[in-house]
This record gives structure tokens, C-alpha cells and sequence, in this order.
């Protein structure tokens, strides 16, 4: 779409004509809503300032980059968005030039900037490209971001930064004075006035630099850019995240600085769309929707494993005030909400922050608490380092409770939680056990409440596989529970929610099977296994989980030390793949993994 022939009118009308198809689109196959929205004119002021194959444009998150996508060739396109084989979620490019690179963890975009800034300045093509990121505040509370702000303002590599304040000011204004200040530091004048001054002083020494920079700090003090300043790096701003005409002056101008700028930006969540307007995080992330009345179109009956998550530990925290818990920016999500608002003191959101959230939970077991750190499988990558050296090396007893372990639909390969049995599992001192419905699940936290060294248990976005299986039996470390014996030399092996997995497949077998739920992958029951392995001599796997490194590889690593032969171990794990996004039937379908494709596998 050809932005930079539009003038300003015409560029508010393409803003209003991308907002009602986003809301068209999202209402229809979910999706990420608020952010999108309010981004949407800094996003048509970017194309149209600056050229996106030849400038990188870095989304943090990027779940707000619907808006880039419209722009971009692929409005025709849009209404496959987050659907099986159509448009991603998030900016990928493998699906477009204009997409400089992957994003779904927050807080990486200041750090792909300033790599891509060195690259362009070695190969000295500073006069016609420059990193433009785009990022939120929420994000500007991982450490990530300032470790990468420390060298940027260090090295002076030119870099336009946007600065999307959409919930709150990184150091609030103070009243009208500020805001005529801040306003006049976003001018033209301001930015020559600057540079002539610091030309002048140069040439009357270090009186002169003192008593400026003395000026320049207490002008400052009543502005929010202080701190980027103090670090080296031009502030400007706040500016209206809703005014074109603002926005594309601030950028132009920003563009001739030739150094690095933080352009701090105004806007309003969900604009445009007035149920979802301001903060509430309901609206960030949503579900198909009444586009009139904005009520949910899909209500799902099963409870959710995070309910139950929900109702266990607040069950617990009653009953045990050691019991304390951090999350990582997602309360709601992972059912936290519930428990910082009935105990605000022993339970907090860190922001995104996971290494942090990791360290201090293990820094309060070692004070004697039972911490509960809750965060997404996908998100504690993000925190491994802590994980070993601050809570495994010391054995400290840290509970990971691990939600949307799993395939997790729409959201695709950067939010996929598959990965935790395998990097978990190499670490000394942790122990990995995973519930497979709702009562074991309350046994489950029974036990991580009572377990003295770190352990992790994970559990499915959206509700378990219903059964009719055995009762489940209280957790016993390192102790499985056969919920099907049979003379047969079948046997399934379910872990979490791959026991109801298991339990579907064997109702489209003829066969009679055994069917063990593992319960812990580390340690494993090994006297159990040992058992089974005398007249059971096909072991299938289920997990959702990868299968390098997963469930299947510690039974086999057993079977090897121990000497077990004769025994066929076929797992039904997921391939050494990246798994796409996709309604998460549609994916399983894909990947052959619903149980009557399983059955015919076996």
C-alpha cells in the first residue's frame, strides 16, 4: 500500500479503514486486540516516514503489528490470521521482506536494534538505513532492555526508538509545565538550540560545560526523559500517539539526528473500539467475539487446568501462610489474580521480569517459604540460568508450576510450551512430576506444598482429557500409578496430560492395553517399570512434550543402564520441529497426533 503519497486526511481515514478490519478479523479468529489497536498511527507514521525493506523495522512482542501487516501487501490475506497454514500472529520473515525478524517474547527489540545498527554501521551504510523499534512500556521492565540501552548510549550507534506508553509514563509529568516542556523538546527549535549550545560551550571550558549541564538537569526534572538522557541517549516526548501529523514530524525529525532517540509515545489501549479502551488486560489477548456487544462467542463448560490450579493453591495458602508465589506480567493468565488479591502480601506479578521472579522466590525459600513461581513453559526459557544457579545449585525448594504446557493453539512456535521436560530434566536436584486430571492435580500440589527441594509440575492451556479412569491415589515421590492392567504386551505410558491422551487412543484399539500414568519423569518409578517390562514388550509414549530430551528418553536411558532389552519404546512426542500456530485440534491433526491417528499408527 502506497502510504507515502497520502496526505494527513487521508492518513487518518487508512487508520480508521485498518482499525475496523482488525476488529472485523480479531472478532472473528481472536487474537491480540488492545495493543494492535493503539498502535495503530504510529504504525501508518512509521511507513510513511521511513521505507520497512530498506529500514529494519523491530516489533517488540509484535503482537501489535497487525497494523504493519495491512500495510504491507497482505490485507487481502488478513482474514486468515492465526489460522491454520494462514497469516501469523506475529511478525515472521518467511512471511514477508517487511518483517525483519521473529518476535513473541517481549523486551528483545532494543537488542535486535542495536546488533542491527553495528551490522549496518560496519557496513557503512548509516546514510541510508537506521533501526526503527517499536516498544511497549510494559516491556521496558525486563533487564534485557537495559542492558542493551547501556550500550547503545555507550557506542552512540543511530537508532530511532518508539516508546509506546499505552498504561502508564515510565516517570510521570508533572502537570502543564511539564507537558508544554515536553512538548517544546519534541520541536525542531529545541533540538537546534541544543546542538548550538553544546557547539558553544565547547569553546569556553569547564565552567561553562558545569553550569549547562547544571540547566539542562533541573529542566529535566520535571520531564520523564531523565533517565534515557542520563544514559545517552536523546529524549523526546511525550508526544500524542494518535496525532498522524505529530508523529510524522517527530520522526522526521528524529531521522535527521543521526544518533540514537527515544521517542516517547502517548496512546490508548484498544482506540478506536470503545469496550476495550484503557487497561483492562482482558482485552489484550481475546477469543472470537460479539463485535457489538463484545461478549465472547466461545464458553467452554470443562474447567480449565489454570481454574484448578487457582482453587489448589489458594486451598493451600489458607492453610499454610510460608506458602508465597510470584508471576512474570501474567496474573490472569496463569489464575495468580486471585491469590495477590486475597493475599497482597505474600503473592506478586514481578513484570516481565522471569529471571528476576525465579531469583527472589529462591532467595524466600531460602528465608523459609514455600514459594510457588507460575509462569507459562514457554516464558521459564527465559529464566534457565536462575534456575540452575540460583535455585538447583543450592537445592532450594522451589515449586515451577508450569501452565499452557503444550501445544497452545493460535499464539504458534515462539509460545509452543514444549520444551520444559527437556531442559528441566538435565538439572541436578530437580524433580519433574505433571498431573493428569483435576483430583490428581490437587493431590499433585499437595505434595509440591510439603516437598523439600525444587521440583516442577506442568499442566495444558485450557482443560485436561475427561476420563473414567481409576481414582487417583495420593503423589508419592517417584511413584507412578497402573490405572489399566491387562494380559497383553501393549502397554501406554501417559505423563500429565498424555494419560488422556493414551486412554482415547485405546478405545479405537480391538486390542486390550496396559496403562500406566508415570506420574514423575524424574525420578522415574523404576521399580514399576522393571515389573511391567517382564510381560509388556511395546512401550508407547505419551507426552506433550518434545521428544528429544522427553519422556521417552528417560525410560530408554533407564532401559539402557539397567540392562532391559527386548522392549519396543515408540514415543508419540513432538518431532525435533518448531510446531506451526493453528487451532491446537487442527495442529495435533497435523502433526498426527489425535488418538485415532494414533491408533492407526499402532
Amino acid at each position: 500500500m502506497n502510504v507515502k503519497s497520502k496526505n494527513i486526511k487521508e492518513l487518518e481515514v487508512l487508520c480508521k479503514d485498518i482499525r475496523d478490519e482488525i476488529l472485523r478479523v480479531v472478532s472473528k479468529n481472536g487474537g491480540h486486540l488492545s495493543s494492535t489497536l493503539g498502535a495503530t498511527e504510529i504504525i501508518v507514521a512509521m511507513h510513511k516516514v521511513f521505507d520497512s525493506q530498506k529500514n529494519p523495522f523491530i516489533f517488540d512482542v509484535s503482537h501489535q503489528a497487525y497494523a504493519h501487516k495491512l500495510l504491507t501487501g497482505r490485507w487481502k490475506e488478513f482474514d486468515s490470521l492465526r489460522k491454520f497454514g494462514g497469516m501469523c500472529g506475529y511478525t515472521k520473515p518467511s512471511e514477508s521482506a517487511h518483517d525483519y525478524f521473529v518476535a513473541g517474547h517481549s523486551s528483545t527489540s532494543i537488542s535486535l536494534g542495536v546488533g542491527a545498527a553495528k551490522a549496518i554501521a560496519i557496513k557503512g551504510e548509516e546514510k541510508s538505513r537506521i533501526p526503527v523499534v517499536l516498544i511497549g512500556d510494559g516491556s521496558m521492565t525486563a533487564g534485557m532492555v537495559y542492558e542493551a540501552l547501556n550500550e547503545l548510549g555507550d557506542r552512540k550507534y543511530p537508532m530511532i526508538i518508539i516508546l509506546n506508553d499505552n498504561e502508564m509514563s515510565i516517570a510521570k509529568p508533572i502537570g502543564a509545565i511539564s507537558r508544554m516542556l515536553s512538548s517544546a523538546m519534541a520541536g525542531p527549535f529545541y533540538q537546534r538550540f541544543k546542538k548550538h549550545t553544546e557547539n558553544f560551550i565547547d569553546n569556553f571550558g569547564e565552567g561553562a560545560h558545569y553550569l549547562a549541564k547544571k540547566m539542562e538537569e533541573s529542566l529535566k526534572l520535571i520531564t520523564p526523559g531523565i533517565m534515557f538522557e542520563e544514559m545517552g541517549i536523546d529524549y523526546i516526548g511525550p508526544i500524542d500517539g494518535h496525532n498522524v501529523k505529530s508523529l510524522i514530524d517527530t520522526f522526521e525529525l528524529a531521522r535527521k539526528l543521526n544518533k540514537p532517540v527515544i521517542i516517547h509515545v502517548q496512546t490508548i489501549k484498544g482506540r478506536g473500539y470503545e469496550i476495550a479502551e484503557g487497561k483492562e488486560e482482558k482485552w489484550h489477548g481475546v477469543g472470537p467475539f460479539d463485535l457489538n456487544s463484545g461478549v465472547s462467542s466461545k464458553k467452554s463448560s470443562a474447567k480449565s487446568a489454570t481454574q484448578i490450579y487457582t482453587e489448589a493453591l489458594m486451598h493451600l495458602a489458607k492453610n499454610n501462610d510460608k506458602i508465597v508465589g510470584a508471576t512474570a506480567a501474567m496474573p490472569t493468565g496463569t489464575g495468580l489474580s486471585e491469590l495477590m488479591e486475597a493475599y497482597p502480601n505474600r503473592f506478586w506479578d514481578v513484570a516481565i521480569a522471569e529471571q528476576h521472579a525465579v531469583t527472589s522466590m529462591a532467595a524466600m525459600a531460602k528465608e523459609g517459604f514455600k514459594p510457588f513461581c507460575t509462569i507459562y513453559s514457554t516464558f521459564l526459557q527465559r529464566g534457565y540460568d536462575q534456575v540452575i544457579h540460583d535455585t538447583c545449585l543450592m537445592d532450594l525448594p522451589v515449586v515451577f508450576a508450569l501452565d499452557r504446557a503444550g501445544i497452545v493453539g493460535e499464539d504458534g512456535e515462539t509460545h509452543q510450551g514444549v520444551f520444559d521436560v527437556s531442559f528441566l530434566r538435565a538439572i541436578p536436584n530437580m524433580t519433574l512430576f505433571a498431573p493428569r486430571d483435576e483430583k490428581s492435580f490437587h493431590q499433585a500440589m499437595a505434595f509440591a506444598s510439603e516437598y523439600q527441594h525444587p521440583c516442577s509440575l506442568r499442566y495444558p492451556r485450557g482443560s485436561f482429557y475427561e476420563n473414567d479412569l481409576a481414582e487417583s491415589s495420593p503423589f508419592e515421590l517417584a511413584k507412578s500409578q497402573l490405572l489399566l492392567s491387562n494380559d497383553t504386551d501393549i502397554l501406554f505410558i501417559g505423563y500429565g496430560n498424555g494419560v488422556g491422551r493414551a486412554y482415547e487412543t485405546s478405545k479405537y484399539l480391538e486390542q486390550k492395553v496396559s496403562l500406566l500414568d508415570l506420574r514423575f519423569v524424574k525420578p522415574l518409578d523404576e521399580v514399576m517399570l522393571r515389573d511391567l517390562s517382564i510381560k509388556h514388550k511395546r512401550w508407547f509414549v505419551f507426552s506433550d512434550s518434545a521428544k528429544m530430551g522427553g519422556v521417552a528418553s528417560a525410560i530408554l536411558e533407564f532401559l539402557a543402564r539397567d540392562n532391559i532389552s527386548g522392549i519396543e519404546v515408540v514415543s508419540f512426542e513432538y518431532e525435533d520441529a518448531f510446531i506451526t500456530h493453528g487451532n491446537t485440534k487442527t495442529v495435533e491433526e497435523s502433526l498426527g497426533l489425535l488418538p485415532v491417528q494414533l491408533a492407526k499408527r499402532i
